[in-house]
């Protein structure tokens, strides 16, 4: 295997920053595309490019300008049917042109899960304008959610309780979606008491790993903490291994992913997947394992060995939001966050804020005999110690 590589990658946020550094140490070579200048993974990158990365022609430009080796997606606003003709050309997209397509939109990955791969799942509807999501709705039944077909970060989700909410659900969906699909999804609420991430990992030439569970917690459809291991009983965990083997081999190629799944009194339910590395892994970074999530990609995306992934303490992570639009972010309180042992923060460097906008993120790993509640405290602590200041737009 000759290296370096060019790896072009499409989406430069947070998560892309540290799978930047991850492929730097092994010696790769970098272009970071964004929507907009000096996001974070570009300012470890090679080189850099400013796109708007749902416009084809433009896209088509890139690949012909750089001639990577390797698209590795990070983000869902992507013209992502371009991927098969990159394919052709002897461009490895990751984890797959397939994978990358499907999961970009939640009506191919729910119909492959529920329908073709018989997963169980949330009862489902699609609509294309108020009218037919009035329909969905009375169809579900409420409480149900409504989520765009493309988004990120929960943006667009919302819930509907009566007939009510149904114009502002639909509103919501529109304003949060990404691309430019005019649809919907409804999904009967599902009353879990868990909800955890299995970060799987498909490799080129190796079995399919699977990272010990992941829980977190969300607010406004966007995670808040996480924590690893979470901790389930065996048969579910056995259950979660087996679906998403189920539906990353249907989608093919090399990558890790995360495969979310709800725990409710009545089972396992699965939710939604993502082909590259998850929020919620950002734990890993609190060295929970042998390998980060950002290292484990790294390693499926170029074809290199992983031996194993083990636990190693366990660990939490929570986000440091802003509170208002602005530019120019600063930070105050990193030191009184710093001073408890076995805590870090990871600012991740984005150029401007608006409300919630995630910012940052505090870790913390597990002293030893401290258990998961002790760690998820002392990692929220953590965060509530920064405050994001910004110069208001």
């Amino acid at each position: 295997m000759t290296m370096p590589k060019k790896i072009m990658l499409l989406g430069s946020g947070e998560l892309g920053k540290e799978f930047v550094i991850a492929v730097k140490r092994l010696g790769q070579y970098v272009v970071a595309v964004d929507s907009y200048d000096d996001a974070p993974a570009q300012q470890v990158a090679d080189l850099r490019e400013v796109v708007d990365m749902l416009d084809g022609a433009a896209l088509d430009a890139l690949v012909e300008k750089h001639r990577p080796d390797i698209v590795v997606p990070e983000i869902e606003a992507i013209r992502t049917e371009r991927f098969y003709e990159y394919e052709k050309q002897g461009v490895q997209v990751v984890p797959s042109a397939r994978a990358a397509n499907f999961t970009m939109n939640r009506r191919a990955i729910r119909d492959l899960a529920a329908k073709e791969l018989g997963l169980k799942t949330a009862r489902y509807r699609y609509a294309s304008s108020p009218q037919e999501l009035t329909a969905a709705v009375e169809a579900i039944g409420p409480p149900c959610v409504v989520k765009p077909l493309m988004s990120s970060s929960g943006k667009g989700q919302s819930v509907v309780k009566s007939a009510d909410d149904i114009l502002r659900a639909w509103d919501c969906s529109q304003s949060g979606k990404r691309g430019d699909g005019a649809e919907a999804i409804v999904e009967s609420f599902v009353r879990f008491h868990t909800e955890i991430t299995l970060l799987t990992v498909t490799q080129q030439n190796g079995p399919t790993l699977f990272c010990p569970p992941i829980g977190h917690r969300q607010e406004r459809g966007d995670y808040q903490e996480s924590w690893q291991p979470c901790r389930i009983e065996e048969a579910w965990l056995q259950e979660a291994q087996e679906m998403a083997g189920k539906v990353t081999r249907a989608l093919g190629g090399a990558g890790i992913w995360g495969v979310e799944f709800f725990l409710a009194d009545e089972g396992l339910y699965f939710s939604e997947l993502s082909p590259r590395p998850h929020d919620t892994g950002m734990v890993t970074l609190a060295g929970t394992q042998n390998l980060t999530e950002f290292e484990l990609h790294a390693r499926a995306v170029l074809g290199l060995p992983i031996p194993e992934i083990a636990l190693l303490r366990a660990g939490a992570s929570a986000v440091i939001l802003a509170e208002r639009n602005g530019t120019r972010p600063r930070f105050t309180g990193l030191g009184e966050a710093l001073v408890e042992p076995c805590t870090d923060i990871r600012i991740f460097g984005k150029p401007g804020t608006r409300p919630y906008r995630r910012m940052g993120v505090a870790l913390a790993a597990a002293e030893p005999g401290s258990d998961i509640e002790t760690v998820r405290e002392k990692a929220i602590a953590a965060a509530a110690k920064v405050t994001v200041i910004c110069e208001e737009n």
